[in-house]
């Protein structure tokens, strides 16, 4: 039997990309999930996708930059499960530009999903994994956040205080709670929609066209982090197409 079978996962940003491929592979497996975005449309037809396979999910709309609403995902999880095993802090923005461009509000709105929306993930969790005395938290950052490129200062401040997260977890867990940590690199996924600055936009979306692979190569990762024995903590894990340098 899977050490992914009947674990509880709560996975933000579910609605697409590397949540949604995520979804399919760890139901897949026979985990129970909580789905959690923005969107309910997208939503609710992975949750039906799921149950006509067999498999189990249910969903919450969620704003991960709400700390209330992260704290209501999680609720609805013990109501509906029981426990939490496992929290993937997935959801992310990434719209990219130079400083000089001055996007203060995109700045404002990647701290408060990418590192406030980790935190409050982790704050919701945290107490019921202390009480089981286990749980496991993985976090996505990015390549971005062991290295930063132009037009990528603010995102990947955002991702290596996501990383410092992770490795903090890690050492305050007392040898209950796992630590995941993973980076991608250029993934298929709508993240780089986000980008409203015309000229880095259409430079990364060229090179994303050129590079990027498919998410279930992220999804595979990290149900090989969950699938581990519990005595087992892989925290951290870099994924890079094999074209990207």
């Amino acid at each position: 039997m899977s050490e992914i079978q009947n674990k509880v996962v709560i996975i933000t940003g579910a609605s697409s990309g590397l949540g949604a491929a995520t979804a399919e592979r760890l139901a897949a497996n026979g985990a129970k999930l909580m789905l959690a975005a923005r969107r309910e449309d997208r939503l609710k037809e992975l949750v039906m996708a799921i149950e006509r396979s067999g498999w189990t999910a249910d969903y919450l709309v969620t704003d991960v930059s709400a700390r209330a609403q992260v704290e209501a995902l999680a609720q609805k999880t013990l109501s509906t499960y029981g426990r939490i095993d496992v929290l993937i802090n997935n959801a992310g923005l990434m719209p990219l530009s130079p400083l000089d461009a001055l996007k203060v509000d995109e700045w404002d709105r990647m701290i408060d999903v990418n590192i406030k929306g980790v935190l409050y993930g982790i704050a919701a969790v945290l107490p019921t994994m202390r009480q089981q005395k286990s749980g496991h938290i993985i976090n996505l950052s990015s390549v971005a956040g062991h290295t930063v490129s132009p037009s990528g200062a603010v995102y990947s401040a955002t991702k290596f205080a996501v990383k410092a997260i992770s490795e903090g977890m890690r050492k305050e867990s007392n040898g209950e709670i796992r630590s995941t940590n993973i980076s991608p690199g250029a993934i298929a996924t709508e993240l780089t929609s986000t980008i409203s600055d015309r000229d880095t936009a259409t430079s990364t979306n060229a090179y994303y066209a050129k590079t990027a692979i498919d998410a279930d190569a992220i999804a595979r990762a990290i149900a090989y982090a969950i699938e581990q024995p519990l005595d087992v903590d892989v925290n951290e894990i870099i994924i890079r197409p094999t074209h990207q340098i």
